[in-house]
C-alpha cells in the first residue's frame, strides 16, 4: 500500500467541474440516501457509521446536516464527541465511543470520533509514542470488529480543509453575527500547531485498517457532492430489499 501524503491531495475541486451540475447531483444523492436509509431501517440487518473527522471550521456540522437533511429523525442520528467526562475518563478509551456505534438497521453520524484520543493527545504530547501505537491497534480491532462481526460498515471521511481556508472560516465567527456562537479563541491556538496536525493526521490514515476517504472541502458544495457520493455507493452496495409480509 503506497503512502498517503495529504498535500498531494487537493483542497478544491478539480478546475473544470461545473458547480451547477454538482449541485444537481448532489440533490439526487440526498433523495437516494434518504430512500436508502428507510430501506436499511426496515431492512434491520446492516448498519453505518460515518466519521467526520478533521480540523476546526472543516465542516463537519455543515456535512452532517446538508447530506442527511432528508433522512427520517428515527433511523439517522449524530454524535460530538467533546472532551472526556470524569466518569468516561475513568474508563478505557474506547468505552464512550462503543456506547454510540449505531443497532442494526441504523445510520450513526459521529462528529469527531475516537481519532481524537490519537491526535490532539499527541499533538499535545499527553501521550507517548508507545500509546499512540497501542491505540491505534486498538482502534483498528474496534473498527473491524464492527465491520466483521456486527455488518456495520465504517466510512471515514477525512475534510481535508487548507490552511488559508480555515482562517477564512475562523474569521468568519468573529465578524458575522450569526456565527459568533461558534467563535473559540483556543481554535486559533490550536491553528498554530497546523504542521503538527497535518503529521498525526497522516499516521493515524496511513495505518488504519479501514480505508478512509479524503474530502476537498474548502469549497462547501462540492464537499456535500463526495461525501454523499460515497455515501450513496455504499448504502446501494448493500443490496437490500423490502421484508416480505410475514403470516402472523
Amino acid at each position: 500500500m503506497s503512502t498517503i501524503k495529504l498535500a498531494d491531495y487537493p483542497t478544491r475541486p478539480p478546475r473544470s467541474t461545473d458547480r451547477e451540475e454538482i449541485e444537481k447531483k448532489t440533490r439526487k444523492l440526498i433523495r437516494e440516501i434518504a430512500d436508502l436509509q428507510e430501506l436499511l431501517y426496515a431492512n434491520r440487518r446492516y448498519s453505518l457509521l460515518v466519521i467526520f473527522q478533521g480540523m476546526d471550521s472543516s465542516g463537519k456540522d455543515g456535512a452532517t446536516h446538508n447530506v442527511f437533511k432528508r433522512c427520517s429523525p428515527s433511523g439517522v442520528s449524530a454524535y460530538s464527541f467533546k472532551k472526556p467526562t470524569k466518569l468516561e475518563m475513568a474508563h478505557d478509551f474506547l468505552w464512550r465511543v462503543h456506547q454510540q456505534v449505531p443497532e442494526k438497521g441504523m445510520i450513526k453520524i459521529f462528529n469527531r470520533s475516537h481519532y481524537e484520543d490519537i491526535l490532539i493527545q499527541r499533538v499535545h504530547g499527553w501521550i507517548d509514542e508507545g500509546r499512540v501505537t497501542h491505540r491505534i491497534q486498538s482502534i483498528n480491532a474496534f473498527e473491524e470488529l464492527l465491520e466483521y462481526d456486527n455488518d456495520t460498515k465504517v466510512l471515514k471521511f477525512y475534510m481535508h480543509l487548507s490552511r488559508e481556508r480555515q482562517r477564512e472560516k475562523l474569521q468568519e465567527r468573529i465578524d458575522e453575527r450569526d456565527k459568533n456562537w461558534k467563535h473559540n479563541p483556543n481554535d486559533w491556538e490550536e491553528a498554530k500547531l497546523w504542521d503538527r496536525y497535518m503529521e498525526c493526521y497522516e499516521d493515524a490514515i496511513n495505518r488504519s485498517s479501514v480505508p478512509w476517504h479524503i474530502v476537498p472541502v474548502d469549497s462547501r458544495w462540492y464537499r456535500d457532492y463526495a461525501i454523499a457520493k460515497v455515501v450513496a455507493e455504499t448504502l446501494r452496495s448493500f443490496e437490500m430489499d423490502w421484508p416480505a409480509l410475514t403470516e402472523s
